[in-house]
């Protein structure tokens, strides 16, 4: 019987560049590597140099869908990533993100959507996963990713069981930039703002800081999507489902990473 064909691409979040990784994008790679081997990537220059620059461009791009995403260098690289690493019209495609990378992963979906409404790059539909993400689901660009999932471009869409309980980064992108800054704001801020509870997303303390930036120092936090990607949700087919657990006991039980 033939091998099924996987293509799995991980779109980091802010802290991450090209070499530079925290706890959970670096277990994350490595895990999922041990899984699906080759069929597994990370997306690259799509980042720039100070995080809050990444963060920027997520709370500015987390409404709605680019007018013409080709014109944009960060979505235009993340795209040939993907179409031009193998992929065939029998791919099976899961992009992966976490945090202001779901932004990215987003618009990027919705760019290969549009593309593939003819099948040039695929038969069949691939799957999305937008983890501890800040897009609204009241947002335009959420309701373009349903869209596409109803008319069968996109299959699954992964979002509410891949976020961190009482993370207040969840859904922050709003409707539109001004509610982003408003909530970027008050989510820096909160003694100023009124509206959230501290402690502040700059507190990186692992024991009491922002749940955002604790999780992103653990390991727990790639165990958790990948239980909910490739086991739960099964996303790449039942042989990597069985891999995945073996490697998650094997952390578990043996500290491998």
């Amino acid at each position: 019987m033939k091998k099924e064909d996987y293509k799995l691409w991980f779109f980091a979040g802010a802290e991450t560049t090209n070499i530079k990784f925290n706890v959970f994008t670096s277990s994350f790679i490595k895990m999922m590597e041990m899984i699906a081997g080759e069929d597994f990537r990370y997306i690259k220059d799509i980042f720039y140099t100070m995080p809050m620059m990444n963060v920027i461009w997520a709370l500015n791009n987390a409404q709605k869908p680019l007018g013409d995403p080709s014109k944009n260098k960060i979505i235009r690289n993340a795209f040939s990533q993907v179409v031009n690493n193998g992929l065939t019209d029998n791919s099976n495609l899961i992009l992966i993100s976490s945090s202001s990378g779901s932004v990215v992963a987003a618009q990027a979906a919705c760019y290969l959507a549009e593309a593939n409404r003819t099948n040039r790059f695929l038969n069949h539909s691939f799957h999305l996963v937008l983890g501890s993400s800040m897009i609204s689901k009241q947002s335009q660009l959420y309701d373009r990713l349903m869209k596409y999932r109803e008319e069968g471009i996109i299959g699954t869409v992964i979002h509410d069981e891949i976020q961190d309980e009482g993370d207040n980064t969840t859904g922050m992108g709003g409707t539109s930039r001004c509610e982003a800054y408003h909530n970027a704001f008050g989510i820096l801020f909160p003694f100023l703002s009124g509206r959230y509870n501290r402690p502040s997303f700059l507190n990186r303390h692992p024991g009491s800081g922002h749940i955002h930036r604790r999780r992103s120092m653990t390991v727990d936090k790639s165990v958790d999507f990948i239980n909910t990607i490739m086991i739960k949700y099964a996303l790449a087919g039942e042989g990597y489902k069985e891999k995945a657990k073996k490697v998650i006991h094997d952390i578990q039980n043996e500290g491998v990473i």
